[in-house]
């Protein structure tokens, strides 16, 4: 008797490891069952695209496409792989489609017409979400084309082009710059891609002042407590592939970097011109320009030098390219969710 009650003692450990052990195989074929997406049938969701200039002239023309098939595998959402062209916002059809997608050079005249304000109105009051793919010039980001592309977060602004159009659809409101705290930056995916790929200099500047956190420089416009327009330097070159899985672009990424000495070469060092740049933390940058009229140095609030330098190589492009498309993917998540 003694020796059946020791073994049914002994059994219990084993008893209890084996019911653990059968939890965690369910749990396990319950969590493979979920990932098995079922998206038979049609898609439930278009997604706009307004071209209104020569569709041969474009940059990126496959941009927005391998985007939505990046979104289609990677997520549960049911699109259409295949956006709705629109020649401008004219087109009742906008109002089927809850995400439209504009690169800003695809419209040469940004003045809107009666029916299109009217359209755009009613159509982000209602839920709908415009993403401009802004593009990274000066002009755009801060209205003098002498000035050069801003290298501060909290400097980039709407182009004045775009704050005189939205005017006419929504008096009294402003493109206001995201927050890095804002959610868009982390309704999908959080962070950045592993950056322990990136050589130790550029990882260094990746992190913590190019893309700090997986954030980025947006302005927005909010309609109804959320952000229904969203306006970006481009990133539509970190998405478009080849028909052969290749990506279109090559990319580069410049960053700060300085050695012990550099502000005493620069302070009397020729230059082409100089802009100040506010900062994030509420400093200005000095920045100066080369014959090509570029940054090429800067001098930062607390009398550091630094030169501007691209550095270029095979995983940096395919880093580049993991996080832009990451951050679109965020924009469409957050805009269909919000």
């Amino acid at each position: 008797m003694k020796f059946l009650l020791l073994l049914f003692f002994l059994s219990l450990p084993l008893i209890g490891y084996s019911a653990e052990a059968t939890q965690q195989s369910q749990a396990k074929q319950q969590e493979e069952t979920l990932l098995e997406i079922d998206k038979s049938g049609a898609p439930a969701i278009r997604i706009g695209q307004v071209i209104s200039v020569n569709p041969m002239t474009r940059s990126y023309p496959n941009a927005l496409r391998s985007l939505l098939e990046l979104l289609d595998s990677e997520t549960t959402i049911k699109v259409d792989k295949d956006p709705r062209v629109f020649r401008n916002f004219e087109d009742d059809g906008i109002f089927e489609c809850p995400f439209i997608y504009m690169n800003f050079v695809d419209r040469s005249n940004w003045e809107f017409s009666p029916k299109e304000r009217r359209n755009l109105k009613r159509y982000l009051e209602n839920g709908g979400f415009l993403y401009i793919d802004a593009g990274i010039n000066s002009e755009f980001l801060r209205g003098n084309s002498r000035a050069g592309q801003s290298h501060s977060f909290a400097d980039w602004s709407v182009t004045p082009v775009l704050a005189e159009a939205f005017k006419g659809v929504f008096s009294g409101k402003k493109f206001k710059p995201l927050s890095r705290a804002h959610k868009l930056y982390k309704v999908f995916y959080k962070g950045l891609p592993d950056p322990e790929v990136l050589p130790e200099t550029v990882r260094e500047f990746v992190v913590n002042e190019k893309w700090p956190q997986g954030t980025y420089s947006a302005v927005g416009l909010e309609v109804n407590d959320r952000i229904a327009v969203l306006c970006t330097p481009i990133i539509a070159m970190g998405w478009g592939k080849r028909f052969d899985g290749q990506w279109e672009t090559n990319i580069s990424f410049r960053i700060r970097e300085s050695t012990k000495g550099l502000g005493d070469y620069l302070k009397n060092a020729a230059h082409y011109s100089s802009y100040q740049a506010n900062r994030e933390d509420g400093g200005k940058d000095t920045v100066f320009t080369d014959n090509a009229n570029k940054p090429a140095w800067v001098k930062e609030p607390d009398n550091t030098w630094r030169v501007f330098r691209y550095v270029s190589s095979q995983t940096i492009s395919n880093y580049a390219h993991e996080f832009y498309s990451r951050l679109g993917i965020n924009i469409i998540v957050y805009s269909l969710t919000h």
